[in-house]
């Protein structure tokens, strides 16, 4: 069966985005992951799942649920060790909006990142079976055995996944044939980024996307290496001609530039404008905002299941933009354009209680890109002016997403 991959077009700008944080267990134990308090006590149970279903769909003319359309997403932990949970979940949403006549009704997706692991099941399976016209799934996988090894481990162990991934790599691009990965970077793995990109492509993933973390892990010179390895991966990438059918989000024609903070004042991330419920039934402005996610700031609960939405500790996220938290030299800056920042990081690494100050730790990794990426976008143009192609690339060229936190 082949499944058309909706995961980051599909409705975009239009539709609510609600998470259910169904475990706080995984399999594996990523050195870099910013979910730092994952416990394998915390599952949703379902009266907890099926409570906030009914809140939500209860208040269809809320505000904060007038939108057309509805990705519900899944996570962990990796969600797929609660499939059983999901599988119920999934078909009470779907009986009840078309009990109700919602206006979500046939305007929904089921959304997924997973570690791959258990990708193969007969259960996620049968799941993908019965779902597969309203549903995405990403499979993380990092690059090169090598790269993905380095921090994909599983948990108490050093013992690499990416053996137990790889495998089912080939049965999740079949099925999901125009799916991406994302890949992370941090420090210890960023001499391997083009060999990994690479690899993935080999893989048959078409689409790469991929970040660096935004906690404060940089090095002195980490941003020298980077730019390094993204221009050797932009030789690679145009010299081989592989920019005809993939795509890498490190590279956007849409970045580098100044930004008005009249006329370009959006916020990066749609915090506050999403909603996460945890096993507690407690709710968030998105995930990153639960315990589980911070180091040292305590959660920022915006109401429960039993109780609502409390729209005053909602507020200060709705007035959020680029310049209301952003340094002067942030505001200044002639390549702030494509700098992305993380609402949660930014409240995690505050020095007092708010989300109105950026954290700016990718600062130097930030234009390190920008440096490559012109240099991307300059080699590519002046080959296929050369070829007389580029009209013909233009039309038909992959499409970079943004970033993905």
């Amino acid at each position: 069966m082949i499944i058309q991959d909706l995961n980051d077009s599909w409705q975009a700008g239009t539709a609510k985005n609600i998470t259910f944080i169904v475990t706080k267990d995984c399999q594996l134990a990523c050195k870099y992951c910013y979910l730092v308090g994952k416990n394998e006590t915390e599952r949703m149970t379902w009266e907890t799942a099926k409570a906030a279903i009914d809140y939500i769909l209860d208040h269809e003319e809320d505000r904060n649920f007038k939108q057309e359309s509805v990705v519900f997403d899944f996570i962990g932990g990796e969600p797929f060790l609660e499939i059983d949970l999901i599988d119920k979940i999934c078909d009470y949403i779907k009986s009840e909006m078309f009990r109700r006549n919602h206006h979500w009704f046939n305007s929904y997706r089921f959304n997924f990142s997973t570690n791959g692991i258990n990708y193969d099941s007969e259960k996620v399976q049968k799941f993908i079976e019965k779902n597969r016209t309203h549903l995405s799934i990403g499979i993380t996988i990092d690059g090169t055995k090598r790269k993905h090894d380095l921090n994909r481990v599983y948990k108490g162990s050093e013992k690499g996944s990416y053996d137990d991934v790889v495998r089912n790599i080939p049965l999740w691009t079949k099925q999901f044939p125009e799916a991406g990965t994302k890949v992370t970077i941090s420090s210890a793995d960023l001499p391997y980024i083009c060999e990994s990109v690479l690899h993935l492509y080999d893989l048959g993933i078409k689409q790469v996307n991929i970040n660096c973390v935004f906690e404060d892990v940089w090095k002195e010179g980490d941003d020298q290496l980077f730019e390094e390895q993204l221009m050797e991966l932009a030789d690679k990438i145009i010299d081989g001609g592989k920019y005809e059918e993939n795509a890498c989000s490190f590279f956007s024609e849409n970045m580098g530039k100044p930004l008005d903070c009249k006329l370009q004042n959006n916020n990066w991330c749609g915090a506050g404008r999403m909603l996460a419920v945890d096993a507690a039934g407690n709710f968030y402005p998105c995930t990153r905002f639960a315990q589980y996610s911070l180091r040292d700031k305590e959660a920022w609960i915006i109401g429960n299941t039993k109780d609502g939405i409390d729209e005053n500790k909602l507020r200060p996220f709705l007035t959020l933009d680029r310049c209301t938290q952003s340094t002067e030299e942030c505001k200044d800056c002639e390549v702030a354009e494509g700098c992305a920042w993380c609402q949660g990081e930014n409240y995690d690494a505050a020095k007092t209680h708010t989300v109105f100050e950026r954290a700016t730790a990718i600062c130097k990794m930030h234009k390190a890109r920008v440096r490559a990426n012109n240099y991307y976008w300059n080699k590519l143009y002046r080959k296929l002016e050369l070829e007389g192609k580029r009209e013909e690339f233009e039309q038909n060229k992959p499409t970079n997403k943004t970033d993905i936190c």
